[in-house]
């Protein structure tokens, strides 16, 4: 009796233990709250009441694990410390109104799996520590005002599936590392101001599903390797600059049959091959 009564308060003890989270995490927790004026959220937290019941929070033991405060009036800039929850595996601020510039120190989010802080105001680049989140699954930064390039360093993400950074004002070419992340499935770059060629080692992203480079300064030869992604169900790469023959199929799957921008700005439509049995790219 004795026995099965210190094991129920040795459980009753976890439990407890479990319910409060560490100081550090709730210290960020309020820092986030503070930061993006938490007295004005939708669904407010209750500062009282325990962490475990906060909107959009979850906890595992005594660490924060997931941070979902989607559509919820965050106003204000995300603060640096965020960081510091380095249990974290989902953090998603969509369509809020954040400002100010995505945090650098990402590197110290190990763990994250999804990131989502698409449909705010933020500003300044994508940090290069972005390419140090190895077990980031899912990224999406867009409707944003971010600028410069996409790092080289987001060729790292190794199970990244999901690329979504649309509606920025990114510039300069597709990394070649971007080639390399074969797991890949959807990657919507559009309404950007991207520039160079597409690459025809496109063909590498075998899992690819949705390709979106509308609305960018691309230019040169469509690649006929697109023609090896067999799992590509949706594309738009109009309103570029590309040119050259695209076949029958490809024309088709682009939302808009391939209408380009010549060099007068005047939208025209890519030729169709009529060789149309005739492989275009060779079988590996």
């Amino acid at each position: 009796m004795k026995n099965l009564f210190t094991l129920l308060l040795t459980g009753l003890a976890s439990i407890t233990m479990m319910a409060e989270v560490s100081v550090s995490d709730k210290t960020v927790l309020l820092k986030l709250y503070t930061a993006t004026n938490g007295a004005n959220w939708n669904t407010k937290w209750d500062l009282s009441s325990p962490i475990s019941t906060w909107y959009g929070v979850v906890l595992e033991g005594d660490k924060v694990v997931s941070i979902d405060l989607s559509d919820n009036n965050l106003v204000g800039e995300i603060p640096s410390e965020i960081v510091s929850l380095t249990d974290l595996k989902k953090l998603d601020l969509h369509k809020n109104g954040i400002s100010g510039v995505i945090p650098s120190a990402l590197e110290n989010l190990k763990e994250l799996v999804a990131l989502n802080l698409s449909f705010n105001r933020l500003t300044g680049t994508i940090p290069s520590s972005i390419g140090e989140l190895s077990n980031l699954v899912d990224l999406e930064l867009y409707m944003n005002t971010l600028s410069g390039e996409l790092p080289a360093q987001i060729g790292n993400l190794k199970r990244l599936e999901t690329l979504a950074v649309f509606n920025n004002e990114l510039e300069g070419q597709i990394p070649s590392s971007l080639y390399e992340v074969s797991t890949l499935k959807i990657l919507l770059l559009n309404s950007n101001k991207l520039n160079g060629k597409l690459s025809a080692a496109v063909a590498n992203l075998k899992n690819l599903e949705n390709l979106s480079l509308f609305e960018n300064k691309m230019d040169g030869q469509v690649p006929f390797e697109l023609e090896n992604l067999k799992d590509l169900k949706e594309m738009n790469i109009s309103y570029n600059q590309f040119s050259g023959l695209i076949s029958r199929r490809l024309a088709v799957l682009d939302t808009l049959n391939m209408t380009m921008l010549n060099d007068k700005g005047i939208a025209v439509l890519l030729d169709v091959t009529m060789d149309i049995e005739r492989p275009l790219v060779a079988e590996e």
